[in-house]
């Protein structure tokens, strides 16, 4: 419990001192910003702070600080250094510098601003990574809540229906309208259930497994895992430290700000209050397989069960959604459990909705289609929910190959986080700015995504030594040409004020 409290303390002053260094880096000031220059009533709206800072928080807070973090605690404690490392020095900073840098530019989203600052070939492969991470996203929260849902009532079937009309609800609709409204309810099960296991880890002060105790991966030897801690760590464990999925969020809410100082509480608070959710499902995962937790908190009939069977491992037996089901249950009794349990599902159903969104606001932006009209934004939408509609067909009917495109675009949420602090650090150097804040992270995010894609056996499956080389001279390279653009053209750079 230590290496917990110790993290959650990290993260706190993370937030009251890095946070600050962050801001007085990029200078906010008091332009006025997209939501008051173009608004519209639909995408660029004022909205009051709390429930900018609400939504952006349920926006990026998937599925991924709660079942990533559980499956991230499966490689070992190493798990916490990386939340809080990953958080305060790359994930914070990378949503409050693109959510920024879209308040600057009149709020665009990813792919624009990657145009603008790495040129138009990134952003035509921005577009499309950007749009198909959206889409496999807002099919897999569709699916996902709908199961757990239908373990409390109704029907899987039911539960899709509603939640894919909802979602075309939130995508149409201007965004006070519905996700303004019913945010504030789902924000209150979000953080009951955290607030709830908090307590909970507090009261038991389990004997659990410490950072200090080893940098390895401990599933190798408990749960036959294969591979190495590094890269598959910062890749599964995405969410709650690193994930580019939310340079494609930040942009919603910067066309809602009313002032750019409110930035840091909106972007890096978020963003820190969701490494707080890691931490608690890290600290969860920790106790039910690593202390032993899971024959405390399981009935009789399940430990017997699993004792009886041997072809799986303890992780095998026990996902992340059925840890979830069986903690909260088991910790929070019947009315505690359904209200945690409702929690788990607004992480997904609050992503899903302004995945959907998103994707049409991207499209709209990349075609020019104003979207001030409602037929305007039919015509983007259609097409965005007709490929979502096969694809949610295809996931019923084949899981097991949905589950292998979703792990390359696990791997897609992280490209797109180098991608975007390549951005934050062309947007810097510009601007005669502290660049190396986000060339540290940018580089390391490369790092993690060229050896993942290149020694997966999903991807290139090369030899790691092999993997390691081409990775090094990938981002040599990269390094290389940023410090050649940046001699050559920053002597005559003209600093432009307005963005």
């Amino acid at each position: 419990m230590l290496t917990f409290l110790i993290s959650l303390v990290a993260l706190l002053l993370g937030f009251s001192v890095y946070s600050r260094v962050a801001e007085r880096v990029f200078g906010p000031d008091d332009r006025p910003t997209p939501a008051i220059e173009k608004a519209d009533g639909v995408d660029y709206i004022v909205l009051p702070t709390w429930r900018i800072f609400m939504i952006q928080f349920l926006n990026i807070a998937g599925t991924g600080p709660i079942f990533g973090a559980i499956m991230g605690m499966w490689y070992g404690p190493a798990a916490y250094v990386w939340i809080v490392l990953g958080c305060v020095f790359g994930g914070a900073l990378h949503d409050y510098m693109s959510g920024m840098i879209s308040l600057r530019n009149g709020g665009a989203s990813l792919p624009d601003l990657t145009g603008k600052y790495l040129g138009h070939s990134a952003r035509a492969v921005l577009m499309v990574v950007s749009v198909g991470l959206l889409l496999v996203a807002g099919v897999v929260f569709i699916y996902s809540p709908a199961v757990i849902l239908s373990s409390i009532w109704g029907d899987m079937m039911m539960w899709i229906v509603i939640i894919f009309c909802y979602y075309i609800l939130a995508t149409m609709l201007p965004i006070s309208k519905v996700i303004g409204r019913v945010y504030p309810f789902f924000g209150g099960a979000m953080l009951f259930m955290v607030v709830a296991l908090m307590v909970v880890l507090f009261v038991k002060q389990p004997v659990l497994p410490e950072a200090w105790d080893g940098f390895y991966n401990w599933g190798a030897e408990r749960f036959q895992m294969k591979g190495d801690l590094f890269p598959a760590l910062f890749v599964t464990l995405a969410c709650g430290a690193v994930s580019g999925f939310h340079a494609t969020q930040s942009p919603m809410m910067a066309r809602c700000l009313p002032s750019e100082r409110l930035g840091r509480p909106v972007f890096y608070g978020a963003m820190i209050t969701e490494g707080i959710v890691a931490l608690v499902w890290c600290t969860v995962s920790n106790y039910f397989f690593f202390a032993d937790g899971w024959r405390e908190v399981c009935p009789p009939e399940v430990i017997a069960q699993f004792e009886g069977q041997h072809a799986k491992t303890l992780i095998q037996y026990f996902d992340a959604p059925t840890v979830v089901k069986i903690i909260c249950t088991g910790w929070l009794g019947m009315v505690g459990s359904i209200l945690a349990i409702l929690g788990v599902v607004a992480a997904p159903i609050t992503t899903g909705d302004t995945c959907f969104r998103s994707a049409r606001l991207i499209l709209a932006e990349t075609f020019h289609i104003g979207q001030q009209k409602v037929s305007s934004r039919l015509l983007v939408s259609l097409p965005v929910f007709g490929v979502a509609l096969l694809m949610l067909v295809w996931q019923i009917a084949s899981p097991d190959g949905f589950r292998t495109i979703w792990q390359y675009m696990g791997w897609g949420t992280q490209f797109l986080a180098a991608v975007s602090l390549w951005v934050s650090t062309v947007y810097l150097a510009r601007k005669h700015k502290f660049y190396w804040m986000t060339l540290v992270p940018a580089l390391f995010m490369t790092v993690v995504c060229t050896v993942f894609i290149l020694v997966s056996p999903i991807a290139f499956g090369l030899p790691r030594t092999l993997s390691y080389v081409l990775t090094a001279v990938i981002t040599v390279a990269l390094l290389s040409s940023f410090f050649y653009w940046k001699g050559k053209t920053q002597p005559t750079q003209i600093i432009d004020n307005k963005s």
